[in-house]
């Protein structure tokens, strides 16, 4: 076998992840193992940290009740809407910006200037132009969604092979062609990192969104435990929110896996 095959496949070999399925099970069950533990024998009183059975008893009574489904559904709604808008608003900046000179030239300023400013503080803002309904909320996860996106989709874009563009453009691929075949395929791997980047901020900024100007969802679930102690439901609000994180990325990933594929090969 020629030395440039065996150097070829050692890297790949070297650059391939073990998934360790096992080890991550496993990892959570011991910390779900030890924090029973601690809160059986009285060494955290349940007050400050109910126990794993427990918030699991109660996220039971209150989905049976129907009052979690009310406060998911209100959350997931805001969440895909806001999601939605800023991710497509980002890919369409991000792709406008990294192609186009006179884009790159008015978008990136723009974006440089308005990136780190928190987005949760234009809240009262938008609240104000947008009231204080769905639409502030669906607004402030938006736009956190939408800069890791252009900024993404922008990275991906400019590192697209010249040498591809320039064969799709002496072959007679239109300007939108050389985005659709070329320019976009070779973006999707940074796209798909901005998306995973949105999906944490859209979590974050759907909470704020919920403590500050709502009378449902988790964020407002989690706020109205906190000011009651009642701790028990107040987990059970941070236990929905890290499964809709996983969820999330689980669907990314798999998502990711399908669109390209070449990256998991």
């Amino acid at each position: 076998m020629a030395p440039e095959r065996v150097a070829v496949r050692d890297r790949a070999a070297f650059l391939r992840r073990a998934e360790h399925r096992l080890l991550r099970v496993g990892a959570l069950a011991g910390l779900l193992v030890l924090w029973e533990a601690l809160t059986r024998i009285g060494w955290i009183p349940a007050l400050f940290l109910p126990s794993p059975v427990g918030v699991v008893r109660e996220l039971v009574e209150m989905a049976a009740s129907g009052q979690l489904m009310v406060h998911v559904a209100a959350s997931l709604r805001r969440l895909v809407l806001g999601f939605a808008a800023g991710a497509l608003a980002g890919v369409i900046v991000g792709i406008a910006t990294g192609f186009f000179s006179r884009a790159e030239a008015v978008g990136q300023p723009l974006i440089a200037a308005t990136f780190p400013i928190p987005k949760i503080a234009l809240l009262p803002l938008l609240i104000l132009w947008l009231g204080i309904g769905e639409p502030s909320k669906i607004a402030v996860i938006a736009l956190g969604v939408f800069f890791p996106m252009a900024i993404n989709t922008y990275a991906g874009v400019r590192q697209a092979d010249p040498l591809l563009v320039q064969a799709a453009v002496a072959f007679g691929a239109g300007r939108w062609s050389v985005i659709r075949k070329v320019i976009l395929p070779s973006a999707l791997p940074m796209i798909f990192a901005g998306l995973k980047l949105g999906a944490g901020t859209a979590l974050l900024l759907l909470v704020a969104a919920e403590m500050i100007a709502a009378d449902s969802g988790i964020g407002f679930l989690v706020l109205h435990a906190g000011n009651i102690m009642d701790t028990t439901k107040l987990m059970v609000g941070i236990v929905c929110l890290s499964l809709l994180g996983v969820l999330s990325h689980w669907v990314l990933t798999r998502c990711e896996r399908l669109a390209v594929p070449w990256r998991h090969t």
